[in-house]
């Protein structure tokens, strides 16, 4: 069966929003470098449109961490799938994340990296589900909080399927 996606959040809303987290982001980092670690897949689209707006110098790095697989909820098991390339040793770490949904993810992720004595770590998602939290978790900086429905575009997927939407939408059966 196919399904259709009604738009949550328009492409205008979300290039706006994310110009705002830059500036924020800027504004707080002044005199500083930024160490980008952006979580893939999803955090892919975000990461690069978030890094082109923020004006302090950024580095970037990938990690993949998957819970999901190709299904809708969170499996509750986090795997490293890849590493970073670069150290954290004394950089100030900001993680670009395209969605917190039950925080399981950065729980699991945040202590680990802290390991690697970076000075700090802050986390910027592009959209929060509070509702969804199964554990506490919260971003320094959060483009949208939203409903507790199954959202695409943007880099975030529905079985790898629409990631390339340039706006957010909710899968409807």
């Amino acid at each position: 069966m196919k399904e259709k996606v009604k738009v949550l959040l328009t492409e205008t809303e979300v290039d706006a929003r994310i110009s705002d987290l830059g500036a924020q982001i800027s504004k707080d980092y002044e005199g500083k470098e930024i160490h980008m670690i952006c979580i893939l897949k999803g955090g892919a689209f975000f990461a690069c449109e978030l890094a082109k707006r923020i004006t302090v110098p950024v580095s970037i790095d990938f990690m993949y961490v998957s819970s999901y697989g190709n299904g809708t909820t969170s499996s509750g098991n986090v795997k490293i799938v890849k590493d970073l390339d670069e150290p954290l040793l004394d950089k100030e770490v900001l993680i670009a994340e395209d969605i917190i949904d039950s925080g399981r993810t950065l729980h699991h992720l945040i202590p680990l990296l802290y390991k690697r004595k970076p000075k700090s770590i802050r986390v910027c998602t592009l959209l929060s589900k509070p509702e969804r939290r199964e554990v506490e978790m919260e971003a320094d900086y959060t483009g949208f909080t939203i409903p507790d429905e199954f959202v695409v575009g943007y880099g975030l997927d529905y079985a790898q399927k629409y990631r390339n939407l340039p706006y957010i939408g909710v899968v409807e059966q």
